[in-house]
């Protein structure tokens, strides 16, 4: 029986948008901190403080699987500071050098952490698929009362808040992806033996779909990642050519 392979497709339909949508998010917000208080410095430390439970996850993920593996973990910041080529760097974690297996999921674990906290929030808290639905009927009198009642819910705002710093700050650093690309091409390789020694159907059949549904849940991960940045942008950019205009400063993004 044919398996679906759709869920690779999702997700980078879905990763895509969201690293255009975290970059240019975090842009607006950096301006409209420096428009307000006129210094870089102080700018910096506000961002860091508006998204302080998302780093705090991220790295705090760094070490808890890096201390769950073996692997030895040295200082650990979550004090900002810019980088050499124009990046900002919110935290990090120093552990020791590992074998490739391990230093990959030393590297991952912000994603899984991260992922499993924006599922949770984003489909139990936010009802952003069930909005979603609503959306696809073509009743936009249904959809904005859906929206009124789901907003009206305690702490919605909170839940918001939090899904947002969290999935802008769970995506894996450079630095976190370094043991990657050795350990995909040690599993491309045990897939080309796999493959000529005549495995390929067994294959197929037995671990095509666990993974597609993998991939179909990472593709929905960053999906809600996306519309949460995308609801916020549009007021992040208004306000931010407001201020540029009362106050006579503008910034290039």
């Amino acid at each position: 029986m044919a398996v679906n392979l759709d869920g690779l497709v999702w997700l980078f339909c879905s990763l895509a948008p969201l690293l255009v949508l975290q970059r240019r998010l975090h842009r607006e917000i950096q301006a409209v901190f420096f428009i307000i208080t006129r210094r870089l410095d102080i700018a910096i430390v506000l961002f860091s403080l508006l998204f302080f439970p998302g780093v705090l996850l991220h790295e705090g993920s760094h070490y808890s699987m890096a201390r769950l593996l073996g692997v030895r973990t040295g200082r650990f910041s979550l004090i900002p500071r810019p980088l050499g080529d124009g990046k900002l760097q919110l935290g990090y974690v120093e552990t020791a050098s590992a074998d490739w297996l391990r230093e990959a999921w030393v590297g991952m674990a912000p994603l899984i952490s991260g992922g499993l906290f924006v599922a949770y929030a984003g489909l139990s808290c936010l009802k952003i698929v069930s909005l979603g639905q609503v959306l696809l009927t073509g009743s936009p009198q249904m959809f904005f009362n859906s929206l009124k009642t789901v907003t009206a819910q305690p702490d919605f705002w909170l839940w918001f808040y939090l899904a947002l710093v969290v999935s802008s700050t769970m995506l894996p650093s450079e630095s976190d992806r370094r043991a990657w690309l050795p350990l995909g091409l040690i599993l491309v390789c045990l897939l080309a033996i796999s493959l000529l020694a005549g495995a390929g159907p067994w294959l197929y059949a037995h671990l095509a779909e666990p993974l597609n549904q993998v991939f179909r849940s990472i593709a929905l991960v960053f999906g809600i990642s996306a519309v949460l940045h995308l609801a916020l942008l549009p007021f992040i950019w208004a306000f931010r050519r407001l201020l540029a205009r009362l106050l006579g400063l503008e910034v290039v993004i």
